[in-house]
């Protein structure tokens, strides 16, 4: 990844991480920007970083058992997108090379100075579909923190 994109993209998040919550969605019109150049560094430090902070998220339950390194990865990254950008109850979905799933996060909402959300991970396999839900509130460097 070029340093431009690795300094465009931290200048993004560190843009997006002082909005604040109206009820619309996390940061405002900045986030559509954000979200594309996102989608294009799932493999940058900065993205590495704020994934692996995310502790595992849902998917590092047991409804991720069986799911392979990669289709974890894309889970999670599906995770962060939802938590992110996503509007509330729009499915962020994600597919794997095994497995399938989508992530919806709720309006969210605010606690002290965090914007928090609840939200759902669902992976599809080829029986029932098996549901998570969790809560996850955002840092001041962009990362998604869930509540145990």
């Amino acid at each position: 990844m070029s340093m431009r994109f690795q300094v465009a993209l931290v200048a993004g998040l560190v843009a997006v991480s002082g909005c604040t919550t109206s009820g619309g969605g996390t940061g405002g019109a900045i986030a559509p920007a954000i979200a594309g150049v996102y989608s294009g560094a799932s493999n940058g430090k900065v993205a590495v970083r704020i994934i692996n902070a995310m502790e595992g998220g849902l998917i590092g339950g047991s409804i991720g058992n069986g799911l392979s390194e990669s289709d974890r990865r894309k889970a999670l990254e599906a995770e962060y997108r939802a938590l992110e950008y996503g509007q509330g109850g729009q499915a962020i979905a994600w597919k794997g090379t095994g497995r399938a799933g989508e992530v919806v996060a709720a309006q969210p909402y605010r606690v002290g100075s965090q914007d928090c959300r609840q939200y759902s991970q669902t992976v599809f396999t080829t029986g029932t579909p098996v549901t998570a839900r969790g809560t996850a509130c955002r840092n001041a460097d962009g990362s998604w923190t869930p509540l145990t």
